[in-house]
């Protein structure tokens, strides 16, 4: 306010003095002066009034703790001075119990530290003996050290050890010096399968549900490995979800072992089969087995050795069909050898199924093959995925070939995905069967029918079961779409076959009809031109008349042959 009033004081005029404006602007200026001292004044008055303030509100608290202080002592020193000694007394007693109780403790830890040396000496090798240390298969939670392997180029990668945990449904990872874990990959749905890895061992490989994402990692010890690979499978069948997850996985696990070794075993099952099933028409067979994850109520109305023959072998790797003894398919082991050009250049020759309409790729892991006895129900198939994956469970077998599944209008194809070589063909005439599991919808095969062998006339049927990252269903809504479009393309194919008959037929009626409409016109033209030249000249009609009329009888004696000779003459 005072720099306002004297700025407007500054700007009067001296030229033109108007005394009412220079008598305002001057008591502006002598009011905001009056009010800044004034305002002064008081502050330094307040200041001097804080200033002893400070001085008695710090010393007057003081005082009274002081006082509080003197009089809490004089009351403790009052009541305390007849018990303190008894006290004092009680509470060394206590401490030299407490002391001989530590001694005592001390030794026994010793003893126990001696023990637990001992005992726990297989402990401190990288790899313990199995035998003395069981693997735990029924677990829902792991957790430990386990090396990881990152790209770091083309083809070189580096490894890091992390500290790895399972947490629910998710596989989390703890760098050294991190707070807290990551996510690494839901593995949810997920599969898990050994891997060879370069020179390391005990290496297996975790790839999510929808084929997106893949880690490799590497166990310490063989023991750790195969608990890695089994907690993370049970996992994946949201086993952790129920209420008492381990008693669940080892439910699951124990009918995985009852599934291929049951009590009595397969063979004496079979052979006590035997004599009831000669007794009895076949019709009365009702011996059931049941399916991996529910009861089939069609499988139970066959018997066992209907579906699968006894003592049957499993194979768990890719073997050609080629290499089983098969003449009848020798020139498919040509093709089983072909590398598929990634690029889709067919390199001067034309590939088989560049034609077909359906191409369509899945992600597949093989899991086993067996011959079966019969290729009519799709309970086959759920017997062949039971025995498989009991096998597997049984033997410890957890690597898997994974390949690229290539469904056409012609075939089958498993597709080598570094190499791009085609590892198997399977014709699609022969593919007389396929089907997913019931509950466990990643599960998926079929039943290959092919004949050959050592009697050329002998029908075999092998199944091949396959796991893929669920889409069980979607392939087998392939195979039958592309069954369909073949079907189809065969009845087109026929179709078009018939129909160029038919018109060849008639191209060829229409030719002869031609034919004879054209020797009935030349016959009307001589006949016309006869009777023209008898008009205009009947002197020489008659020796003409007689020259064509023999020519005539000339050409009724050649027949049919020779008209047609004459008419092209």
């Amino acid at each position: 306010d005072h720099d306002a009033a004297i700025t407007r004081y500054s700007r009067l005029s001296k030229r033109r003095e108007n005394e009412k404006v220079k008598a305002e602007v001057t008591e502006d200026v002598y009011t905001s002066r009056k009010k800044q001292h004034q305002t002064m004044m008081h502050y330094f008055c307040a200041l001097n009034t804080l200033q002893y303030k400070k001085k008695i509100s710090l010393l007057e608290p003081l005082l009274g703790y002081m006082q509080a202080q003197i009089s809490f002592f004089k009351m403790g020193s009052e009541n305390l001075t007849e018990q303190l000694e008894e006290f004092l007394t009680n509470i060394g007693t206590s401490v030299q119990n407490v002391r001989r109780e530590m001694d005592c403790e001390v030794e026994n830890m010793q003893q126990t530290i001696e023990d637990l040396e001992v005992a726990s000496d297989p402990l401190y090798l990288p790899d313990p003996d199995p035998t003395k240390f069981p693997v735990h298969r029924n677990l829902t939670r792991k957790a430990g050290y386990l090396n990881a392997r990152n790209k770091t180029g083309l083809v070189s990668s580096s490894w890091e050890r992390q500290f790895y945990f399972t947490q629910g449904g998710n596989l989390m990872s703890q760098a050294r010096g991190d707070v807290a874990g990551g996510l690494v990959m839901d593995i949810d749905n997920c599969s898990v399968m050994a891997v060879d890895c370069e020179d390391r061992r005990y290496c297996f490989q975790i790839t999510s549900f929808d084929g997106k994402k893949s880690s490799i990692l590497q166990a310490e010890s063989k023991k750790d490995y195969e608990e890695w690979i089994c907690t993370i499978n049970n996992i994946s069948k949201q086993i952790y979800l129920s209420e008492n997850p381990e008693e669940m996985a080892a439910r699951v696990n124990q009918s995985a072992l009852e599934a291929v070794t049951p009590s009595p075993s397969f063979q004496q099952r079979h052979e006590s089969m035997r004599p009831a099933v000669q007794s009895r028409p076949p019709a009365a067979r009702t011996s059931s087995t049941g399916s991996l994850g529910s009861d089939s109520a069609a499988l139970s109305a066959l018997s066992l050795d209907s579906l699968v023959a006894p003592d049957t072998p499993i194979q768990f790797d890719i073997i050609s069909p080629v290499s089983e003894d098969l003449p009848g398919q020798a020139k498919s082991s040509g093709q089983s050898s072909r590398r598929t050009n990634p690029f889709g250049e067919s390199g001067g020759s034309k590939s088989e199924t560049e034609d077909s309409i359906l191409h369509q790729l899945f992600i597949v892991r093989f899991l086993g093959s067996m011959e079966v006895k019969s290729d009519e129900s799709p309970d086959v198939v759920y017997e062949t995925m039971r025995q498989i994956l009991a096998a597997r469970a049984i033997h410890n077998v957890f690597r898997m070939t994974e390949s690229h599944l290539l469904v056409t209008c012609d075939c089958l194809k498993l597709i080598d995905p570094q190499t791009q070589v085609t590892r198997l063909r399977f014709p699609l005439p022969s593919v007389v069967l396929y089907a997913t599991h019931q509950e466990n919808k990643r599960l998926f095969g079929f039943v290959l029918r092919t004949s050959g062998g050592r009697a050329e006339t002998r029908q075999t049927s092998i199944c091949y079961i396959f796991e893929s990252n669920n889409e069980g269903e979607k392939i087998c809504d392939s195979v039958g779409l592309a069954k369909q479009i073949a079907f189809h393309a065969e009845l087109d194919r026929k179709a078009t076959e018939k129909q160029k008959e038919i018109e060849r037929v008639k191209e060829k009626q229409q030719k002869e009809l031609n034919k004879q409409k054209q020797i009935e016109k030349d016959l009307e033209e001589q006949s016309r031109l006869i009777a023209a030249s008898s008009r205009s000249n009947q002197s020489s009609g008659e020796g003409q008349f007689v020259v064509l009329s023999s020519s005539q009888s000339e050409d009724s004696d050649l027949g049919e042959d020779g008209k047609k000779k004459r008419e092209s003459e």
